[in-house]
């Protein structure tokens, strides 16, 4: 199974990255190339423990649904979400946010397992992996893109 690893420096309060990591409409730009929309669940503002949401996107020339559910949070140190529905045969993200002297440190911990066998494992390890490890890090930039301006003011409206 899978796991990508990745850790992004912010220059912002962990509070405030922890927010915005868990705003619908902040995902929903960040990965508007894919066309991803929440279609049901929780579909805007910030999403909490217990609740789920459905996105659907084109990812690998097809148009997919996901549900994922957030299964466990720590204010503002972490949450998970976990693929409730969709085309994995399992999906695991942690979110750890790490506070320090000038900023947060953002973690992400992904663990993933296609179906299909060793099939899948194939596709996994020569282009999966490294297509989740993208989406991910252009997530991470977008947050730390609004997390170290003005734009997060207006998103939360603290």
């Amino acid at each position: 199974m899978p796991t990508i690893h990745l850790t992004t420096f912010i220059a912002a309060p962990a509070d405030i990255v922890f927010d915005l990591s868990r705003h619908i409409g902040l995902h929903t730009e960040s990965m508007s190339k894919h066309k991803e929309e929440a279609v049901s669940g929780i579909r805007f503002g910030l999403i909490e423990k217990d609740e789920t949401v459905t996105w659907r996107a084109r990812h690998l020339f097809k148009n997919r649904l996901l549900r994922a559910k957030i299964t466990e949070m720590k204010k503002p140190e972490m949450f998970t979400d976990e693929q409730a529905e969709g085309d994995f045969k399992m999906m695991k993200h942690e979110h750890h946010f790490k506070p320090c002297d000038n900023g947060t440190i953002m973690i992400d911990l992904l663990h993933f397992e296609s179906p299909y066998g060793s099939v899948g494992h194939f596709f996994n390890s020569v282009y999966l992996t490294n297509y989740m490890r993208r989406l991910i890090e252009h997530r991470n930039q977008v947050i730390k893109d609004y997390a170290e301006t003005d734009k997060w003011k207006k998103l939360l409206q603290k």
